[in-house]
Parts: structure tokens; C-alpha cells; sequence
């Protein structure tokens, strides 16, 4: 089921890219206990004039090497390697600094796969890696990659070091990524063009590959683990690279606002509304208009004050001296017992009265 000329891709995800690809295929393997999930690839096959054809689930197993296929893979034609040359004319092709992956003899095709993924998700140019001592492109790498082997430039080398050298040459930064470095990958700097290295997940970079690394970095860790898995850890930096490297963020919001606003010519209207026109602020707390300050107003007239009326003359003002009084000598005038003429002030203007002289009190 399987030439000596053809490679099996496998698992439904890998088999959709290999389609969107238009890589050319020979035959799509179904297993029967699975067709009626993957009647849509089925039918997309058929008008291809794919063959089909119908096998075990453990037949496939066997010639796929994993048993993660999902019951479906597809024998296609050898894949097509790049170089690096193709590599920087893809990055001059879209207007980037070259974005180069340098897998440094990875062992795990499944971190292999993961890494693979990542890179195509991050924008790289290209994957460079050596032809020995390194994990295979099998169809369980594939796998894990979700078909992104499918966009991305491969490029196996026999000797990675001379590869790197050649980058540098062209003017493509090499960093590495080691554990003990000095500075983290927020503090390096990852614009420009750039290729970010990721060692094996025993031995990290070999002596060959440090020594052609232009600078190093490393991601700081907080917990008791001191070290990430090397998918883990070689996703971050790429998508660190990202973020320090610009996107294409910007076009794609000016298109959206574009479309928001219906018409893609119209230049876009400010975010905040016209200032409306000026007026008097109004005050903060609903309720009567405020007082005026009193820095601002001049100060009211005090009202006229109104003339007090005259006080009439109490008891105890100075007496004038009398005209009329009654001579002093004459004590028949007075009552018994009364007070001595000097200190009792008779009324004013009033015509002293004559009592009859009691014969009885004068005789005794």
C-alpha cells in the first residue's frame, strides 16, 4: 500500500492541508468503521479521482507508525525540500526580515511536530535542521505539526553549523536559546533579520552550533521545574520574536473599520463626538442655581437705617428747680411724718392744692 516513491500523511487535519496544498495524491486509505465521519474527505477525493481504498484500522496503524491516524491518511508523492537561498527569497517575496527556525537535533517527533506548528502559526520563513541525529518528518511528526508541513519551507542540512554560518553571512542574526543565558528573550533584541535556534531536549545546543550563536537567551523560571519542554520552551520565543517584530495588525483593523463603516474610501470619523458649543457649566449637583461668589459681585448696600423716635424724658433726668414751691417754713402745708420739702419734687405745673387743717391733729 505503500511505495518506495511515496510518503503517507495521516490523520484528518494533515489529509484537509494536503488537499488545500494540491500536493499530488495517489490513493486516500479510509478505515470502513470510520467512512461515515469522513464521508466530507471521502466525497472530496472522489472528485478528485482519488482512488479509495479501504483498509484495517490496524493495517494502517502499522504503516503509519502511530495509531493516531483517526482511520484516514493519504499516499501522496514524495515532498519537495528547500534551501536556504529559497528561504530569504520567500522573505523577500512577502517585504519581511527574514524569520528562520534552526532546530538544533531534536528527539521527540512529537516536539518536533508541536514546533513545526508553532512556527507556521508565528510567520517563520523557514525550518532548517540536520539530516542526522534528528527526529524524522514521519507521519506522527505531521501529525502534531496539523498539517502545517504543508506551508512551511523545509530545510534538512548536513552540516547545521555551515548553514548557520552562511546566515550569518547574508546578514540574518543567529540567537540561541540556552538556560544559562544573561539576558531573557524580552531583553534581546528580535527584530531584524533573525534566526532563533533550539537545542536537543537533553544536550541543548552542541558545541558546533554555540559557537556560530551571534547572542543567547533564555526564559526566566519561577517554580521548582527548572527547565521547559523543548516545544514549550522554542514557542515562546517565536512568538515573542512577534511581538517584538510587528504584525500586520494594523491593515487588517483599518480594513475592519472600513467595513464597519460601509463605505472603504471614507476616511474614518473620529472616536469622540464634536465638542457641542460653548455655555455656562452647569453645576455638578442638581437643585437651585448656586449664590453668586462674592468675589464676583459687588457688595450689597446696607438699607438706610430708620430714624429712632424721640425718648420721652424719664423720672430720673435733673430737676429744674421749682418756682411755685410753697414757702418751707409753713409746716401746716405738709402731711405728718412726710419728707422734708428738699427731697420730694412736686408735679410740674400744678397748682398746689390747700388741705383743710384737721382741728383735731392740731390740738394734739
Amino acid at each position: 500500500m505503500l511505495g518506495p516513491d511515496e510518503e503517507l500523511v495521516a490523520g484528518r487535519r494533515p489529509v484537509e492541508e494536503v488537499f488545500a496544498a494540491g500536493r499530488v495524491a495517489h490513493r486516500l486509505l479510509v478505515v470502513p468503521q470510520r467512512r461515515a465521519a469522513l464521508e466530507e474527505l471521502v466525497l472530496h477525493a472522489t472528485r478528485l479521482r482519488i482512488p479509495i481504498v479501504e483498509v484495517e484500522g490496524g493495517s494502517l496503524t502499522s504503516i503509519a507508525g502511530f495509531d493516531g491516524h483517526q482511520g484516514v491518511a493519504v499516499v501522496v508523492e514524495p515532498r519537495e525540500f528547500a534551501t536556504v537561498a529559497d528561504v530569504l527569497r520567500r522573505a523577500g517575496e512577502r517585504g519581511e526580515s527574514p524569520f528562520v527556525l534552526v532546530l538544533d537535533s531534536l528527539e521527540d517527533p512529537q516536539n518536533l511536530g508541536t514546533l513545526l506548528r508553532s512556527a507556521e502559526a508565528a510567520g517563520v520563513h523557514g525550518v532548517l535542521f540536520p539530516t542526522r541525529r534528528q527526529a524524522p518528518l514521519s507521519p506522527a511528526a505531521v501529525k502534531a505539526s496539523a498539517g502545517a508541513v504543508e506551508h512551511l519551507l523545509l530545510c534538512p542540512v548536513d552540516d547545521l553549523a555551515g548553514a548557520l554560518a552562511d546566515l550569518h553571512v547574508r546578514g540574518v542574526r543567529v540567537v540561541g536559546s540556552e538556560a544559562g543565558a544573561p539576558l531573557t528573550a524580552r531583553e534581546t533584541d528580535l527584530r531584524g533579520p533573525l534566526a532563533i535556534v533550539v537545542g536537543s531536549e537533553g544536550q541543548g545546543l552542541g558545541p558546533a552550533v554555540r559557537r556560530r550563536c551571534d547572542a543567547f537567551m533564555r526564559i526566566p523560571m519561577r517554580g521548582a521545574i527548572g527547565s521547559l519542554n523543548a516545544a514549550v520552551a522554542g514557542s515562546i520565543l517565536l512568538f515573542e520574536a512577534v511581538a517584538q517584530r510587528g504584525g500586520d495588525d494594523g491593515p487588517r483593523m483599518a480594513a475592519r473599520a472600513d467595513h464597519v463603516s460601509g463605505d472603504p474610501e471614507a476616511e474614518p470619523e473620529p472616536i469622540s463626538a464634536e465638542a457641542p458649543p460653548e455655555s455656562e457649566p452647569e453645576p455638578l449637583v442638581a437643585g437651585p442655581d448656586p449664590e453668586p461668589v462674592a468675589a464676583e459681585q459687588p457688595e450689597p448696600t446696607p438699607p438706610p437705617k430708620r430714624p429712632r423716635k424721640p425718648r420721652a424724658p424719664t423720672t430720673t433726668a435733673t430737676p429744674r428747680p421749682p418756682t411755685d414751691l410753697p414757702d418751707p417754713s409753713a409746716s401746716d402745708d405738709l402731711l405728718p411724718g412726710g419728707p422734708p420739702a428738699s427731697d420730694q419734687e412736686p408735679p410740674a405745673k400744678r397748682k398746689p392744692r390747700t388741705r383743710k387743717q384737721d382741728p383735731d391733729s392740731s390740738a394734739s
